[in-house]
């Protein structure tokens, strides 16, 4: 089952031309979000076969992922009815929806109902923002960047993402907003010093290696700061509880759980940890 956020059918195949290397590797290992891996490889390879410039450039971006590129179109037939054709560009853009998504960073504002009907004051709960120096890892579209840097004194985006970090400079600056700063980045490896923010904060990105990825957000928090993870609503009461699959690993590294109803009718689950190090650290 898709999103529902966008209808493939709408986009081209050209959209893998927008893709960064990570999300092309992760596609590749994975054979795309669906179940059945081998209507995957089919497709990817009808595709592929039918659009030479966009496994080149594939090839070139992921060099890793040449032989997987290479045995995925080798194995797939030739295909020259351009319905065919259409059906396994749509059926591998459906796989992977919210990276195509991404290509357009301004349908997510209308389309993404996480983040159009989600409530800036969820985040304002969390953390006292006035006059502090913010980072949001794995921005995305920008929805806790432009909520935080309506009190923050500075509001440090990053995400790897290029159309993602566009979307956020062109809004900043068509808002006149002058607070914002965008970098590329993954949440592995955030290219600042140890201590330098006040609040870190991300939303749907923690969770493929949380040892790693909670020791880097650690690490660029001040003494006394907060990490936050502020998921999206909820889009109706049959979505569950948003948030909660991170409860065990959070809450056993001692971040506190905070739940709301969302507008869509379901549990939301946000976390917080006030971060002491050092002499900080045993004092407390």
């Amino acid at each position: 089952m898709g999103l529902g956020w966008i209808n493939p059918e709408d986009y081209s195949f050209n959209s893998f031309l927008l893709m960064e290397r990570f999300q092309i590797r992760l596609m590749m290992e994975s054979g795309g979000w669906r179940n059945n891996k081998d209507e995957w490889k089919y497709s990817m390879g009808v595709a592929l076969k039918a659009n030479p410039a966009v496994k080149w450039y594939l090839e070139r971006k992921c060099p890793e992922c040449v032989t997987a590129l290479n045995e995925i179109t080798a194995n797939a037939p030739t295909v020259t009815d351009a319905a065919a054709i259409r059906k396994a560009e749509v059926y591998t853009l459906a796989s992977v929806e919210d990276w195509v998504t991404h290509t357009t960073p301004e349908v997510m504002e209308t389309n993404c109902q996480y983040i159009r009907d989600w409530d800036k004051e969820r985040l304002y709960e969390l953390a006292n923002f006035k006059g502090k120096v913010v980072l949001d890892v794995g921005a995305g579209s920008g929805r806790l960047t432009f909520a935080a840097a309506a009190l923050a004194k500075e509001v440090y985006a990053s995400e790897p993402v290029e159309t993602m970090r566009e979307f956020i400079r062109t809004k900043a600056k068509n808002d006149k907003i002058t607070n914002i700063r965008v970098a590329e980045a993954l949440v592995t490896s955030i290219p600042y010093p140890d201590n330098s923010f006040d609040i870190v904060m991300s939303g749907h990105v923690v969770g493929d290696d949380w040892d790693a990825e909670i020791a880097e957000l650690t690490r660029v928090c001040k003494s006394g700061g907060w990490l936050l993870d502020c998921p999206g609503d909820n889009t109706s009461q049959s979505d569950g509880r948003v948030g909660e699959e991170k409860h065990d690993e959070l809450v056993q590294r001692d971040w506190e759980k905070m739940q709301y109803i969302g507008n869509g009718g379901g549990n939301v689950y946000r976390y917080r940890k006030q971060i002491w190090k050092g002499e900080a650290k045993a004092v407390k």
